[in-house]
């Protein structure tokens, strides 16, 4: 969660209230609204709370056009009838909410077939808020496990888990919460993602693991784990170091089992400890729901397990999150139910097939160049061309904006942080039609751009909301 500050200044002039809100007597007691920063006095007529609140979240951009999230933003409304029923369920009560209980198991066992888990039956798994939570659980399974293993030098010795420079935010705050030395490997040239023998340099004793990315967010290209296991196998067969890794499949892990289903990269590589998705990415649920699983239940450590009493039984639970809404774990559930693997494979096909023919679109474009074109994740990035002086990416994004789009533009990290780049995501409901209104309205604005002197932008930072 964000952390936010007080107001600077006390609500000293609350802003007028439209007699319209009023339930019975337009004017009475209704000439002005309630202040923002402290507690109202008295209580509001429900209808005159819900309009106030609903007209400031008008100027929050539509999620729809939000071409930056990859969070899902489109569900059936049976799904949100669901979601509506279960929405006072807590999901800790495995107890009192047992079919909700049973629902969440279900999908950890669809996950681990889907996955390919050597024994579905002995995987392991849970699920969380979304991705970051799964993360941190699997980094804390793999310290776990390296300090057992070398109990006679922790915590003498500092662990470390190596991941390219590529990795989600969410990866950072997992190595410094819990005290684990980042080890990144860089960008090259037109390498975006983690070098599968420059991974295995940086391992050492004290490697806790490695962590490949199934989907970089930065450019939507899948890292080669299996390419990875294999440097990590040859450096056992030539240290004896025994390296697991971890693969962050936040977005791919519910993309390649259905359009990239030859592509190894899940429980079919024996080096493959642990696997996290994101429901409320391509497994198309909205926020928040993540999974993570293990191979088996020698991957977990059984002291980070707390056990609560389920039905007079035991159920074993594991999170960071203590009381969260059961609502996304039915919804993920109808999901899985609702499309089954032909229907995701549908929706992951139609969804690439529209961000390579958008990318095909833009790369037609005299101004731009292509960095990647959506024929992985259904992701693509792009920047301009090298002929371009006229206008950047982040002018390119502020000026999309006006026209309701969240076109994200930002600056890729060591060592390419001369490369800006613009990145379209397309998540089921980015139709062809809206694609085919994004072309429109940036082939509307580009003769703009080409008469401006130069770059707009002056301070990067602030030119866009992302920041990844």
């Amino acid at each position: 969660m964000p952390l936010h500050q007080g107001p600077a200044k006390s609500d000293e002039h609350p802003s007028s209230v439209n007699p319209f809100y009023g339930e019975a007597n337009p004017v009475d007691g209704m000439t002005e609204a309630p202040p923002r920063h402290r507690l109202p006095d008295g209580p509001l007529a429900p209808s005159t709370a819900y309009q106030l609140v609903h007209d400031e979240l008008m100027l929050d951009g539509n999620s729809r056009l939000n071409l930056a999230t990859f969070v899902t933003t489109w569900m059936e409304p049976q799904a949100d009838v669901l979601l509506g029923e279960c929405r006072d369920k807590n999901m800790i009560d495995k107890d009192e909410y047992p079919r909700t209980a049973e629902l969440e198991r279900r999908c950890v066992a669809m996950l681990a077939d889907l996955w390919n888990a050597p024994d579905p039956a002995a995987a392991v798994g849970c699920s969380t808020t979304g991705s970051s939570e799964a993360c941190m659980l699997a980094g804390m399974a793999l310290k776990r496990r390296w300090a057992r293993r070398n109990a006679d030098r922790y915590p003498g010795a500092r662990p470390n888990l190596v991941m390219g420079v590529n990795v989600q935010v969410c990866w950072e705050k997992f190595c410094n919460f819990w005290e684990v030395e980042a080890r990144q490997v860089p960008m090259e040239g037109d390498r975006f993602h983690l070098d599968p023998q420059a991974a295995a340099d940086l391992c050492d004793e004290n490697t806790i693991g490695v962590v490949g990315i199934l989907g970089s967010t930065f450019d939507g290209s899948y890292e080669p784990i299996a390419d990875l296991c294999a440097a990590l196998d040859a450096l056992q067969a030539r240290t004896g170091l025994d390296v697991p890794v971890h693969v962050d499949g936040a977005s791919g892990a519910m993309v390649a089992p259905f359009v990239d289903e030859d592509l190894v990269w899940d429980f079919r590589l024996p080096r493959v400890s642990s696997i996290n998705t994101s429901g409320h990415k391509y497994g198309l649920v909205y926020p928040g729901v993540g999974w993570a699983l293990w191979r088996s239940a020698a991957e977990l450590p059984e002291d980070l397990v707390f056990h609560v009493n389920y039905l007079g039984g035991d159920m074993p639970t594991f999170a960071l999150n203590f009381s969260r809404p059961g609502a996304q774990v039915v919804a993920q559930y109808y999901t899985f139910l609702r499309l089954g693997r032909e229907g995701y494979r549908a929706v992951q096909r139609t969804t690439r097939e529209v961000a390579r023919g958008l990318a095909e679109r833009i790369g037609a474009f005299e101004d731009f160049r292509l960095v990647t074109r959506g024929d992985e994740l259904p992701v693509f990035a792009f920047t301009t061309a090298p002929h371009v002086t006229a206008f950047d990416v982040f002018d390119v994004s502020r000026r999309m904006r006006e026209r309701g789009w969240l076109l994200p533009a930002y600056t890729f990290p060591p060592n390419r942080e001369d490369l800006s780049v613009l990145r379209v995501v397309c998540r089921n409901g980015f139709s062809s039609d809206l694609a085919d209104l994004f072309t429109e309205d940036l082939t509307r604005l580009l003769p703009e751009l080409r008469r401006q002197p130069h770059p707009l932008t002056r301070d990067k930072d602030a030119a866009t909301g992302f920041h990844h």
